[in-house]
């Protein structure tokens, strides 16, 4: 009968398209619905902080040149990952990314977990020439990114989170700009309103190395060195120690 059923409708190509609208639409129902309770299904994590301006720079170059293409922002509950590259990923740890950048597609090693890992001296390396560190890297290099940093957006991009529910005030909003500066000039005289606005945790140093150049190496070095340091629920989630 079934078979029967489905060679009748092999011969009917609208009926087909119409069965094959319904089983997608079906399967599509049933992947996106459970996004419409994310809200209540994800609890975010009392120590998240949001990316500060310079980080969240960063991380739109890093989008720009293609990176996640080659690096995924997700270790998977595998015993062999955890083992090299740290705390399996939460969904917590990304609920204020906008983009999420998770999957397992890999060129490159995952990212997740990588700040801190490295030196500034050594990503600023890696990046400008990537065989001068890794001699067997097939990774593109990116010396371009020695170029001058520009701000002008961050205002209107945090502005835009914010309606998102990034938790950025107005206060980080007005002084998105002076705080990217700020960042990657920590005896400079925006220092003190930086840590007002951001708290102690977000790392602040020269990041490619010149304090009174503002650069887009600055920005996405500050990028990864914040990536896996925004929340500690990933290792406490494994320790059994989370609240």
């Amino acid at each position: 009968m079934v078979l029967r059923l489905h060679y009748n409708l092999e011969k009917l190509s609208m009926g087909l398209v119409g069965a094959i609208i319904l089983a997608a639409s079906v399967g599509g129902l049933v992947e996106i619905a459970p996004l419409f309770t994310i809200d209540e299904t994800v609890e975010i994590p009392a120590d998240l902080r949001p990316l500060t301006p310079l980080e969240l720079a960063g991380r739109e170059i890093y989008m720009r040149e293609g990176c996640y293409a080659c690096h995924s922002q997700m270790v998977r509950s595998l015993a062999d990952e955890i083992d090299r590259y740290g705390p399996y990923s939460l969904a917590s740890e990304s609920a204020w990314d906008h983009p999420m950048l998770w999957g397992s597609k890999r060129t490159g090693p995952d990212l997740a977990r990588l700040g801190g890992k490295y030196s500034d001296a050594w990503q600023v390396a890696h990046l400008t020439d990537p065989r001068a560190v890794v001699p067997a890297s097939i990774m593109p290099a990116y010396p371009w990114l020695m170029q001058t940093l520009d701000t002008s957006g961050l205002p209107g991009a945090l502005a835009t989170l914010a309606r998102l529910g990034v938790p950025y005030d107005a206060a980080m909003v007005a002084g998105a700009e002076a705080d990217a500066r700020a960042q990657a000039a920590p005896d400079g005289a925006g220092t003190d309103a930086f840590r007002e606005r951001h708290g102690d945790r977000p790392v602040q140093r020269a990041f490619d190395g010149d304090p009174a150049h503002l650069t887009e190496m600055d920005a996405v070095v500050a990028y990864l060195q914040s990536l896996g340091t925004q929340t500690e629920a990933a290792r406490l989630a494994q320790e059994g120690t989370a609240p």
